[in-house]
Order: structure tokens, then sequence, then C-alpha cells
């Protein structure tokens, strides 16, 4: 046998044995689902992410033909769930519904966290961004963003802020605004803005920090007014509130959930089932209820969902320092 087919030889033989390795992955993929999916969320059901994650999992359940099991683990900013997902099998059947929160706070806060969570889960889909309002207290008497600051400025530490748990992006976002603005005032800390209502109805707390899902009652009914949101621009269905940005260039504070799965899963399943969901998120009526929820759609396939965590996790870092200083008084 010659050389060059000697060579040739081996490179068949190397692309078959690619081609068995590969083969595997492909078949879950052809195959996938082969039974109900359970996705996996962090919060406890009824929260705004829990109800987005079943109205996409109504949807995927109708395109696969298969039932779309939610399951609520919360705890820990996200890590009781990330431990339940970590080590399952990598076929797709179990899935995570990831918050910003998971990987922008939980790896820097919780520094004896056994996972990193760009390691041990894998990247699938982006499901939408969450777009934070800030509101006051009619009774404040401030009815823009610069009023709000101006009034901080001139009782530094005299107001109560309501900011979310401890680590999560509404705490986040309260450390980055107080950075931003240069003032002091006290952040209080509540399990989600329906909770922080009574107190800014009663004068404890004389602004809300929270996303629209979590306000849109107390917003609709005057309970609360808007005086910014923390998109880049206005929102289409928000178009009388400013963006926080028009006062405070740079200010985008966002949450956002995004679908992955257990380390180990195939790249052609992850990207079938990242296909799957930008499908039935183009659904016009599943866009527009999510649109209702404050959730803006914005499609992803898996290697742009990794690229947005990472950038997402440097833009976030200051504002992290802030927090775990705050933590730690």
């Amino acid at each position: 046998m010659s050389l060059s087919q000697l060579i040739n030889r081996r490179v068949l033989l190397a692309g078959a044995a690619g081609a068995l390795v590969a083969r595997p992955g492909i078949a879950r993929a052809e195959n996938f689902p082969s039974g109900p999916v359970k996705i996996i969320v962090s919060v406890g059901a009824g929260a705004a992410p829990d109800l987005l994650t079943r109205l996409l999992g109504e949807h995927l359940s109708k395109l696969w033909g298969q039932p779309v099991i939610i399951e609520n683990k919360p705890g820990g900013a996200g890590a009781v769930a990330i431990k339940a997902v970590a080590p399952v099998a990598p076929d797709g059947q179990t899935l995570y519904m990831a918050l910003a929160t998971n990987f922008i706070a939980l790896p820097e806060l919780q520094t004896n966290f056994p996972l990193d969570v760009l390691h041990d889960l894998v990247p699938i889909g982006f499901i939408g961004e969450q777009p934070i309002m800030i509101a006051a207290a009619p009774s404040l008497g401030v009815k823009t963003l610069p009023e709000l600051i101006d009034l901080l400025k001139r009782k530094p530490g005299e107001l109560n802020i309501a900011g979310g748990n401890r680590g999560s992006i509404l705490h986040l976002t309260g450390e980055w605004f107080r950075s931003a603005t240069g003032t002091k005032f006290t952040l209080l800390h509540y399990n989600g803005g329906a909770a922080a209502i009574p107190d800014v109805m009663g004068g404890r707390v004389q602004v809300t920090i929270d996303a629209i899902a979590s306000m849109r009652a107390p917003l609709d009914s005057g309970q609360v007014k808007p005086l910014a949101e923390t998109a880049k621009k206005r929102l289409e269905n928000f178009p009388d509130v400013p963006a926080a940005a028009e006062t405070l260039p740079g200010f985008e504070a966002m949450g956002w959930m995004a679908l992955m799965g257990p380390r180990g899963t195939p790249p052609a399943l992850a990207e079938k089932i990242s296909a799957d969901v930008r499908t039935v998120l183009a659904i016009p009526e599943l866009k527009n209820r999510l649109i209702d929820f404050g959730n803006y759609v914005r499609p992803m396939n898996p290697t742009e969902v990794r690229a947005f965590i990472v950038e997402q996790q440097q833009i976030w870092r200051p504002a992290i320092m802030e927090a775990a200083k705050a933590i730690k008084q």
C-alpha cells in the first residue's frame, strides 16, 4: 500500500469514527421528545418567571405532541434548581429555565457554590428580556426620574426603596441606581413587588424597583407612579414612560430568561430544541401574551445565548461588587 493510500485510509477511518461519535447526538435530536418534557424553574408557582414558562410550555407541548411539565424548585437564588438539573441525563427530557440572576449574581455572591453554571449547563434558547420599572408612591409627589434623583440628593439617607431579594437583578439594579446617581437611600428587600406594595401605600417605602410583570396591577390601578423603565429605549406598550437611560446614559438593567440543558447535551439536540423554541416564540398570540407579562422576545440560537450571558456577566460586575459590600454590612 502506498503512502497516499495509507493516509487516505486513515482519513476515512477517522471520519467514520467521528460519525459514530456524532451519530448518538443526531439520533437524540431526531427522536426528541421521546416522552414528557420537564422544565425546572427556580421560583415558586405563580411568580412571573413561572407564568412565562408555563405559557411557553403550553405551545411547546402542542408542537411536540408531548406534555411539558413545569417543576418549581425555588431557593438559593437558583442554586437549588441548578443542582437538580445539572446531573440529569443530557437527553433534552429535563431542561432548566434560567433567570438572569442565576448567571449574574450566583457565581459571584455564592463563593462556595459547587457548580460552574456555564460549564455545567448548556445554553439552548433565549425566551426574552424583562425590563424593570422604577415607580414611586403617589404621596411622594415626584413625577419624573430627575425629580426623584433631586429629592434623594436633598434628603440623603431619608428615603426607602424596595429592591427585591438580596442578590437578585432587582437588588443589583438598586445598587447600580445608587452608584449612577451618587445618592444615598435605604434599599429594602422583598420577595417581589407585590409584597412591597402595601408598604409603598402605607408610606414606609417611597419607591419600588421591580419587574413590569409583578407591578402591572399596581401600575394600572395608579397605586404607584411609573417614573422610568430600564430598557435601552421606550417600550411600545409604555410609550409615556421614559427610559432611565434618557436621564442616566448607559443605564440598561434587564432581567431575562434562557432555556438551558444539562452538561453533555449534544449540540444537534440543543439546536433542535432551540429552533422549536424560536418557532413558538414567533407565534403572534404567544408573543403578545408574553409582552403583556413584561417579557420582550429576543430569539437567539445556542451560540448567541452563551455570548449574551458572558457579555451580561461583564456588564453587571461593578453592581455585583457593590451588592456584595452591602450584603456583608
